[in-house]
C-alpha cells in the first residue's frame, strides 16, 4: 500500500483580506469555532501512524485541538517573505508595486530578500518525498493553507503559476497517496474518510 498524507489546513487566525505574509498570529475567535465545529470530521485522523505540523502557533494550536499532538516542521513553515513579513498583499503592492508584479510573475523572484516561490515549492516537496515510506503508512500534517497549495503544485508536477489557482479552505483536507516523487491527489468523503482510519 502507498504512504497516505492527509494536510489539514490550519484554522484562521484573519479574515482573508487581512491575512498577512509569514504571519504567525494565534488562532481567532473565529478560528476556535471553526475547529470545534470540524472536531468530529478531523478528529480521527489522529489514527495516523505519524502526525506533524507546521511551526506556526495557528497550525499547532489546531493540530492540538484536534488531539494530533504534532511534531513541528521547520520545512513546513511559509515562504520567507523577507522584508514583507507581516505586510498584506495590498499594503505590499501599495509600497513595491513593481516588484509585487515581477515576484507574482516569476516563481524564480525575490524581490522581497526572502524565498522564491520557486524554492518555497522544493523545500515542501522535500520534506514531502522524505516521509518514511513503511508500507501503508498515514500521516497528517496541520499546515498553512500556502504550505498546503505548494505540496499540490510539488505533488502534481504541476506549473508553479498554478500555485495562485489553487485555493484552500481552512480545516479543509488534501490527501496525498504514493511516496517519493510519485504522488496522486486522493478526493474522499469525510465521512467515509473518517470509517476508514
Amino acid at each position: 500500500m502507498p504512504l497516505r498524507v492527509t494536510l489539514v489546513a490550519a484554522a484562521r487566525s484573519a479574515p482573508l483580506l487581512a491575512e498577512r505574509f509569514d504571519d504567525d498570529r494565534p488562532l481567532d475567535p473565529a478560528g476556535w469555532d471553526e475547529v470545534w465545529r470540524a472536531a468530529g470530521e478531523l478528529v480521527p485522523l489522529a489514527a495516523a501512524e505519524l502526525r506533524y505540523c507546521s511551526p506556526t502557533r495557528r497550525s499547532r494550536a489546531t493540530g492540538d485541538a484536534l488531539g494530533y499532538a504534532p511534531l513541528a516542521q521547520l520545512a513546513l513553515r511559509e515562504c520567507d517573505m523577507g522584508r514583507w513579513r507581516g505586510l498584506t498583499l495590498g499594503e505590499a503592492m501599495a509600497r513595491e508595486p513593481a516588484a509585487v508584479d515581477a515576484w507574482l510573475a516569476d516563481p524564480r523572484a525575490t524581490p522581497h530578500g526572502g524565498e522564491s516561490l520557486l524554492a518555497f515549492i522544493s523545500r515542501v516537496g522535500g520534506w514531502l518525498d522524505t516521509r518514511p515510506a513503511d508500507d501503508g503508512a498515514r500521516v497528517v500534517a496541520v499546515a498553512e493553507p500556502s504550505v498546503i497549495r505548494a505540496a499540490l503544485v510539488y505533488a502534481l508536477k504541476a506549473p508553479p503559476a498554478s500555485y495562485w489557482n489553487l485555493d484552500i479552505r481552512p480545516l479543509s483536507t488534501t490527501t496525498l497517496t504514493g511516496r517519493g516523487g510519485r504522488w496522486s491527489l486522493r478526493f474522499e468523503n469525510p465521512a467515509v474518510q473518517a470509517t476508514r482510519l
